[in-house]
């Protein structure tokens, strides 16, 4: 009998952050696989699931394994953080499970993703419109996410950029940030929040003139605010049009 695939995106990383739905695909769930890194977060909170987990550069195996345990019958859990259908598995489970002719019941749980996770930590940043953008070229090539950046920055939106620095991949931030001068003032709000909702998380605000590059890493989201941003009180706030009387 042809079994359960649930796509499970469990937010930042701490069970505070999960959905009910989240955590009841979890609970529920014969077999519970994902990225080691996000197989070790859950185990915390789920010590006594079965786990089947892959390294870095694994998401197909890794998905065609989950389809292949549905496909006898179990229960499987896939698990991705933030969103499963924002940079997650969501779409290439669906991909696969086309490919494969599975027969297996699939449903996709959303989760917060990085980008809310940041902005309630940072403010409320993100209060008119956006683009999430992310600056690995693993899968999206270079010049076609620098063309996003700069239409991105041409049409006044706040940027959220995700994956924005590692240790081999040192200049697509600073190219990324030049880009988006050629549209904004060097004082626009930026906030930088490293481990959103994890242990040892870590807020920044800075602007887009004086990006503190060395405080960003691959466990970092940075959010460029619009034209409109500011920042009071230690916060970003990006209005949303309102007329608020003084």
């Amino acid at each position: 009998m042809a079994g359960k695939l649930t796509v499970v995106g469990f937010g930042p990383g701490s069970k505070g952050d999960m959905t009910l739905r989240a955590v009841e695909a979890i609970e529920n769930a014969d077999v519970v696989t994902g990225y080691t890194t996000y197989v070790n977060l859950m185990k915390e909170y789920f010590p006594d699931k079965k786990y089947k987990a892959t390294g870095m550069m694994k998401e197909i195996e890794r998905c065609r394994m989950a389809i292949e345990d549905a496909s006898t019958g179990l229960s499987v859990a896939m698990i991705s953080s933030g969103d499963s259908g924002i940079y997650g598995m969501a779409g290439i489970i669906y991909q696969l499970v086309d490919e494969m002719n599975a027969d297996i019941e699939l449903d996709v749980i959303p989760g917060v993703t990085a980008a809310s996770a940041a902005a309630s930590i940072l403010g409320a940043p993100l209060m008119h419109d956006l683009a999430i953008i992310s600056l690995s070229d693993l899968l999206t090539p270079y010049d076609l996410i620098m063309k996003r950046i700069d239409s991105a920055g041409a049409g006044d939106l706040i940027v959220c950029l995700y994956n924005p620095r590692s240790k081999t991949r040192r200049e697509h931030l600073p190219e990324a940030v030049e880009t988006l001068l050629k549209h904004r003032s060097p004082e626009t709000p930026v906030g930088i929040v490293k481990n959103a909702g994890r242990e040892g998380e870590v807020a920044i605000i800075s602007t887009l003139g004086n990006m503190p590059y060395d405080e960003v890493d691959m466990f970092s989201i940075v959010i460029v605010g619009n034209s409109q941003t500011y920042v009071s009180d230690g916060k970003m706030i990006t209005p949303r049009g309102y007329e608020v009387k003084k």
